[in-house]
Order: C-alpha cells, then sequence, then structure tokens
C-alpha cells in the first residue's frame, strides 16, 4: 500500500493562473525580443570594430551571434503572434 497523502494541484491550474501565465509569457516575449535587438546591434558595432581591428575571424563570429540573435528573435515574434 503507498503512502501518498499530499496534495496535487488541480490539472492545468485555475483559470485566473492561465490567464495570468499567458500575460506574463506576453510580456516576456516582447521584453525578449527587445533585448535580443539591443545585444544583436551591440554584436554587430563589434563585429565592424573588430574588422577594423584586423580580427576578421572574431568579427565573423561576432556577426555569426549577431545572426542568431536575429533567428531567435524571429521565432519569438512568431510565438508572440500565436499567443
Amino acid at each position: 500500500m503507498c503512502d501518498h497523502n499530499h496534495n496535487h494541484p488541480s490539472a492545468g491550474g485555475s483559470i485566473q493562473d492561465k490567464d495570468k501565465d499567458i500575460e506574463t509569457l506576453r510580456i516576456l516575449l516582447a521584453h525578449w525580443i527587445e533585448h535580443n535587438k539591443s545585444h544583436e546591434e551591440n554584436f554587430r558595432e563589434w563585429a565592424e570594430k573588430s574588422d577594423k581591428l584586423g580580427k576578421a575571424r572574431v568579427a565573423e563570429l561576432i556577426s555569426k551571434a549577431a545572426d542568431s540573435l536575429n533567428a531567435a528573435s524571429l521565432y519569438l515574434l512568431e510565438a508572440k503572434k500565436h499567443i
């Protein structure tokens, strides 16, 4: 026999909890998109500076990181459309 006496929340939580979580998700997605944009711009600035410093490989890798942030933002933007 199992001694299982702790309480479990109802599956999925209350409607209020779901509404609050959806609103939080909406806010987070907007924040993450803006945050990524800021970092992407900074990365591109430093990629250009790195290139001017003769650090082509560094510039290339920073540019790829910026591209990855842009791609992540596009996924987040698409996710936001489905809220």
